[in-house]
């Protein structure tokens, strides 16, 4: 039986990924050794790093002035080191949900933290859309996309730099790199294996705090090293930028986005028209395209664990959705088949039948 692999991260891969892995990890560049045994440092190595961060910048047409990077700890360290790096006195955060909490909890480290807007009074199923920034924060980070709660952030209009963790939709849509500060992604959702951070960062903003930062914790560290400071991770990173040639393959950050919303959209008319499940998010601009959340509708909710094991049974992988929110989550990244949104629409209609 076929399984369709709806898990939030780390996710599904392009066959092309896996596929370009699994020989590297037996013979790597025709070395005769396992991409997960070279140096770093060898040529064959830095080649695959170089054209990983050509292809970043190329992709997301990202403006002469700033550093590509490939580090490691997750969103969870970029966390700290957004702050540690960037924030001079004062920074503004916008709350939309468990993760943009995390970074507020790091930000206080270094400063006072403005909570420009908070979706908790909702348990984050919509975005705040009327706030006010300080004129005197050093930035505004927003989460793009939230993958527990199921709503996505179109950039805010600001007169500040913004920060934004792209984590969960980075490469699903276009992106104007030259309005942001800072960028930063794990890789498990639409990149790679776990494992790898990108990091694009604007290379004037960096080098204004006075504070003394921990060399391992600088941005500069790791861009006058190329992202060699201390050794990177060689397999995600390898996986990363196969990736990224099959993205450019398929045309680009602009053409997967017409795949994203097609697939998204074909979801959401299932979730709303099926009389057995209700969307989490109402207001329709805030649904992500790429984690759609959905509960059993009102009369219903008993029939939750049935239609799991439901799913279950006709090969649907990790749609239980998060404890925060319950229900389902179908997280329908880049690497998602159109013919896998069927198979669970057509899941969701056949149950539907059975009441």
């Amino acid at each position: 039986m076929k399984k369709h692999n709806f898990y939030a991260g780390p996710s599904i891969l392009p066959e092309f990924t896996k596929e370009k892995t699994a020989e590297a990890v037996m013979n790597f560049a025709g070395t005769g050794l396992s991409v997960m045994e070279v140096s770093h440092r060898s040529k064959e190595f830095v080649a695959v790093m170089d054209e990983a961060v050509a292809l970043v910048k190329e992709l997301l047409k990202v403006p002469e002035g700033y550093s590509v990077l490939f580090l490691q700890g997750g969103a969870s360290l970029q966390f700290l080191m957004a702050p540690y790096n960037l924030m001079d006195k004062k920074a503004a955060y916008l709350n939309t949900g468990a993760w943009s909490k995390k970074a507020i909890k790091e930000a206080k480290f270094f400063g006072e933290v403005v909570e420009v807007a908070s979706s908790a009074d909702a348990n984050f199923n919509y975005i705040p859309k009327q706030f006010e920034v300080p004129a005197d924060a050093s930035y505004l980070h927003y989460t793009s996309n939230n993958t527990i709660f199921g709503t996505k952030v179109d950039a805010p209009e600001v007169s500040l730099p913004l920060v934004a963790d792209m984590s969960s939709d980075i490469f699903s849509r276009p992106v104007d790199v030259a309005k942001y500060d800072l960028i930063y992604a794990g890789a498990q959702k639409n990149l790679g294996p776990s494992g790898a951070t990108l990091v694009i960062v604007k290379d004037e903003a960096l080098g204004k705090i006075d504070r003394p930062i921990p060399t391992m914790l600088d941005y500069r560290t790791h861009i006058g090293s190329e992202s060699m400071f201390n050794t990177p991770s060689t397999l995600p990173v390898f996986a990363s930028l196969q990736t990224l040639r099959w993205l450019k393959e398929l045309g680009g950050v602009e053409a997967i986005e017409k795949v994203n919303i097609e697939k998204a959209g074909m979801l959401y008319d299932e979730i709303d028209r099926n009389k057995l499940f209700a969307s989490t998010v109402p207001n329709k601009e805030d649904r992500s395209l790429m984690n759609v959340t959905f509960v059993m509708a009102p009369g219903y909710e008993e029939a939750e664990k049935e239609f799991l094991d439901f799913a279950t049974a006709r090969g649907m992988v990790g749609i239980k959705g998060h404890r925060s929110v319950g229900g389902f989550r179908a997280s329908i990244y880049n690497a998602m088949p159109v013919d896998s949104v069927k198979a669970l629409i057509e899941t969701m209609q056949e149950f539907e039948k059975t009441k």
